[in-house]
């Protein structure tokens, strides 16, 4: 373990000199799909004209992962890999200067077919109250000291999987408990760790690890954790752990990569070669049942997490090498489809509440689309390339400020 509590200079390669201040509408960016965990950005202010360029003010090496980097106040964290280990940095938001960062070994042996998507870690921290919780590639899960970065208690992973990479999952915070899926192929947990000491709170061992991440919502008056498993949707009462409700739901490949997406009374879900499909959990005489209310077989998402927009979802479907779509969650009838072979992969952001609703996507190959939320085609606004290799990790917006996070690099943009 290795902990730098100086100020390093950061490797830079500076497009802009000056200092960024603050913008208004500055937004902090605390843990997974963003300030309210479903990839909408309430106090974000477009421009009025969308440049031709946009301006990048630095760029550093970080290293390989796919963890979306956080904002809080004027810092960045970002958890990645270093050589043999991982780690988790401090940055000024301005200048990209290095504050602390701190170390921890992380061996284990990837598997083949994982390869091209590299050894950094999947999952993205949370940040609550001066603390940040991580899980890494081998499962360790680690508090670390916002200030200082120093490691306040830390649990070790699992051995390494022989096949499936999960520890794909990100932590959500709830009633003084971070919440982990942790475990590998047939095998784990949902577990609650008391945010200070790191001692289990409650565990659930019914299913292992999906790759998608869990939402807390209020159903039937009980504050409940949804998640994808490896086999299933399930909820469970946050204070407890105790299942309520389960829907059987199984990818080809046991990833089920998505974020539940909730919708008024409806849970929206989609897994690889899954249709787009509806459930609803409800309570009667004590007792939860689960039931479809509707499929779409014409559209699916593997791994790109959609957004409500105005009463109507927005995403990118796998189908015809990657096909952007919009349907009406109340009933899943598609309401129009884009020219096909736009992405593989693409993280979705509804911005703008005040000032007419937005659609931004940055796609795996490096290009940030900006789109409106039109009810009859793909309007596309303007198109931007901000990274030269795969760019898997979401992007994150604060002002008029975006980071993006390719292969091996964190990049500060602005449009003006």
């Amino acid at each position: 373990m290795r902990w730098i509590d100086h100020r390093l200079t950061a490797i830079v390669l500076l497009a802009a000199t000056t200092s960024l201040a603050a913008p208004a509408g500055a937004q902090d960016w605390m843990e997974w799909r963003g300030p309210n965990r479903d990839g909408t950005l309430e106090n974000f202010t477009p421009p009025q004209t969308w440049p031709d360029q946009l301006t990048r003010h630095w760029t550093l090496e970080v290293g390989p992962g796919y963890a979306t980097p956080l904002i809080v106040g004027e810092r960045i964290y970002m958890f990645s890999r270093k050589g043999e280990d991982e780690v988790m940095r401090a940055m000024d938001l301005a200048t990209g200067e290095i504050l602390w960062e701190t170390t921890y070994p992380a061996l284990f042996t990837m598997n083949r077919s994982a390869a091209g998507h590299g050894p950094g870690p999947k999952s993205t921290p949370v940040f609550s109250n001066g603390k940040l919780f991580t899980i890494g590639m081998a499962g360790a899960i680690t508090a670390f000291d916002a200030a200082s970065g120093k490691i306040l208690w830390q649990k070790p992973g699992s051995k390494p999987l022989l096949y499936y990479t999960t520890h794909s999952s990100s932590p959500v915070v709830e009633q003084g408990a971070v919440i982990f899926h942790v475990g590998g192929h047939n095998v784990g947990a949902l577990t609650a760790f008391d945010v200070n000491t790191g001692d289990v709170k409650w565990r659930w061992d019914g299913d292992a690890p999906g790759y998608g991440s869990p939402i807390v919502v209020e159903l039937e008056g009980t504050r409940q954790i949804v998640t994808n498993s490896q086999g299933k949707i399930v909820g469970l009462d946050v204070a407890t752990g105790e299942l309520l409700w389960e829907y059987p739901y199984v990818s080809s490949n046991f990833t089920n990569s998505m974020t539940p997406l909730r919708f008024e009374d409806l849970f929206i879900i989609s897994s690889r070669e899954k249709p787009v499909t509806a459930i609803r959990a409800k309570k009667e005489a004590e007792r939860w049942s689960v039931e479809q209310v509707w499929e779409n077989e014409g559209v699916t998402m593997r791994m790109t997490n959609g957004v409500i927009v105005e009463g109507r979802l927005f995403s990118l479907s796998t189908r015809n090498s990657g096909q952007y779509f919009s349907l009406n969650p109340r009933t899943g009838e598609t309401v129009w489809l884009s020219e096909p072979r736009q992405a593989e992969n693409a993280s979705l952001l509804r911005v703008g509440l005040r000032t007419g609703d937005l659609v931004l996507s940055l796609e795996d190959d490096g290009e940030l689309i900006v789109f409106r939320r039109s009810q009859e085609a793909f309007e596309e606004i303007r198109r931007y390339k901000v990274a030269d290799t795969d760019t898997w990790t979401q992007p994150v917006f604060s002002g008029n400020r975006i980071l993006v996070k390719d292969v091996e690099t964190l990049s500060l943009l602005t449009w003006n």
